[in-house]
């Protein structure tokens, strides 16, 4: 799992942790002393929010266990898998897209970063070049022949081959 992501991911639990166990208790506090709680709307809003806050963190942890069992070793050295980058020939718009498959938390699709969970994500994982990915989306049907093929191995074994160089 990319560091800047496990990063992100750990400062929400731990900001969320830090408002369940200080700051909802104190406002949860204050709305018993105004009384009547069956018409203390402060009251109903702080239980509320912690019941959220609660289900926000085990989303956030199941999550963070999920992504530490990703094993690179598993990542297939041919096919398309987590962190390849991908030029695939869209037939529809008879274009070249550059793709790169990255976690849900990384994906942002103007820059081309494809969450593998996504539909185009999951056409193209598991596919060698000359292989076409035929994808289902909101906007209907696409085919998309995968022309190019980096994975995540090529470009760690790359990076080292440049490091070795630049010594």
């Amino acid at each position: 799992m990319p560091a800047h992501i496990k990063d992100q991911l750990q400062k929400e639990i731990s900001v969320l942790e830090h408002e369940l166990a200080h700051e909802l208790p104190a406002e949860i506090k204050k709305a018993v002393a105004m009384g009547d709680l069956s018409e203390n709307a402060e009251y109903h809003m702080a239980k509320q929010r912690q019941e959220f806050v609660n289900a926000r963190l085990g989303q956030l942890k199941r999550r963070m266990a999920e992504l530490s069992l990703v094993n690179l070793a598993n990542i297939p050295h041919d096919k398309a898998g987590f962190g390849s980058t991908v030029v695939v020939y869209d037939t529809q718009k008879n274009e070249e897209i550059v793709y790169r498959l990255v976690t849900s938390e990384e994906s942002d699709v103007a820059k081309g970063l494809i969450s593998t969970t996504s539909p185009i994500g999951r056409g193209i994982v598991g596919k060698r070049v000359g292989d076409v990915a035929s994808i289902v989306t909101p906007n209907g049907k696409r085919e998309l022949e995968i022309l190019k093929l980096t994975t995540i191995h090529d470009e760690a074994s790359a990076r080292e081959s440049a490091e070795t160089t630049q010594q």
